[in-house]
């Protein structure tokens, strides 16, 4: 009897070791009794904070004056746009310098604003007013197309440069720009032309004079990479219209910064993954043909993901959106990359601007949710962000 009895605990302790291990396993592999918080999930790289939220149009450009003064921009890409060009009081963007400017005149494009893509201060703390003339990147005519200058301790407008045909194309979408103010008399400024359906290139201007002409004109480092496939939020981005079979972006030059003793431009496609620079003696030299202009370009190569806004700081380092990895990175100047945020409410980082407080303000417009990259759905989600992240750098003075 006594053995019996043994033998019935054996069985029972070896039951219950069974049971515990069955159901360990299920634990391990049952994903209903798995919390999400227990899983491995990509690192939150940077601290970034919000500034402003916008539950308007979605702006693209950002620039933040030495005093600290916010300003944005809004283009008309198919968004109710009240004004382009806004400063940020309040925690709202507000018509900048004044609301009648904003009003387009069609009889006069060069006296209103057009459709505005990116603003900048430049060293001398005075902004720039990059207007592209293009409303929903339809075809430019004179006057549209504009560079203005506003003192904003006056808040008024000093300086208006229109921009010949020849120089910015019917076809020419003005994307973004950066001033050196050591050549010429007043400076030089560079702007990069993104076209996505004509010839892509850097435009040159004098700005004591207001002459400007075509550097890089259709060359291949201003260019898209023919067939490029981004992938954003998992999915490959390419312009899908309803019942229009799928085609690739072809959006080129478009990011741009400069080197901080001036002597190097950089730029890159919007579709692509490599960065480049030129040689801003030889941009500058209205007398030099494109070919010799074309021989100082370099290929600075692969830079990990597709960029769209680029900046540079007083140590020779060049930021980058990465907007197929939800982050910004920063290219020092060996050639190593290193990430400063990773974050998914970065969704499309857009424009960067470094300020003298030593923050990096950028904004995340979520423009690869547009109804154009999306069988005509809009799916972007509002409030847009204009978000900022601490760094250990100053801007270029």
């Amino acid at each position: 009897m006594k053995r019996f009895k043994l033998l019935i605990i054996s069985f029972l302790a070896m039951l219950s070791f069974t049971a515990t291990v069955y159901a360990q396993t299920r634990q391990n592999v049952n994903p209903q009794t798995t919390t999400q918080a227990a899983l491995p999930q990509a690192k939150i790289i940077g601290q970034i904070e919000p500034v402003v939220q916008f539950t308007g149009p979605m702006p693209t450009g950002v620039t933040v004056s030495q005093e600290g003064r916010i300003f944005v921009n809004f283009p008309k890409w198919g968004d109710k746009v009240d004004f382009t060009v806004a400063e940020i009081k309040n925690g709202q963007p507000v018509a900048y310098p004044n609301a009648e400017i904003n009003q387009t005149n069609p009889n006069d494009q060069s006296k209103t604003f057009v459709s505005v893509q990116s603003v900048v201060i430049d060293p001398k703390n005075r902004l720039w007013v990059l207007d592209t003339g293009s409303i929903n990147f339809g075809p430019t005519t004179y006057g549209g197309p504009k560079l203005v200058g506003i003192d904003l301790s006056q808040n008024r407008i000093i300086k208006t440069i229109l921009f010949p045909q020849e120089v910015a194309l019917p076809t020419t979408y003005l994307n973004d720009i950066r001033f050196d103010l050591r050549r010429g008399q007043s400076g030089m400024a560079y702007i990069t032309d993104s076209s996505s359906n004509g010839a892509n290139g850097i435009i040159v201007v004098d700005l004591e004079s207001g002459r400007s002409w075509r550097r890089l004109n259709d060359h291949p480092s201003t260019k898209a990479v023919s067939g490029f496939m981004p992938s954003v939020e998992g999915q490959i981005v390419m312009e899908r219209m309803p019942n229009q079979p799928p085609k690739p972006i072809t959006m080129g030059s478009d990011g741009i910064a400069i080197s901080a003793d001036g002597k190097q431009l950089y730029y890159c496609p919007l579709a692509g993954r490599k960065l480049y620079s030129v040689s801003v003696d030889a941009l500058s030299n209205e007398q030099l043909s494109d070919e010799q202009v074309a021989k100082t370009v370099v290929d600075l190569g692969e830079k990990g993901g597709g960029s769209d806004g680029l900046e540079s700081d007083a140590q020779n380092r060049v930021y980058l959106t990465n907007y197929e990895q939800n982050a910004i990175q920063r290219r020092l100047p060996n050639g190593q990359i290193e990430t400063l945020v990773h974050d998914p409410r970065v969704l499309w980082p857009d424009t960067l601007s470094l300020a003298s407080n030593g923050y990096l303000y950028f904004t995340a417009n979520q423009l690869h949710r547009q109804a154009r990259y999306q069988n005509g759905q809009d799916l972007r989600a509002k409030p847009y962000s204009l978000m900022r992240v601490r760094l250990d750098a100053q801007p270029i003075k």
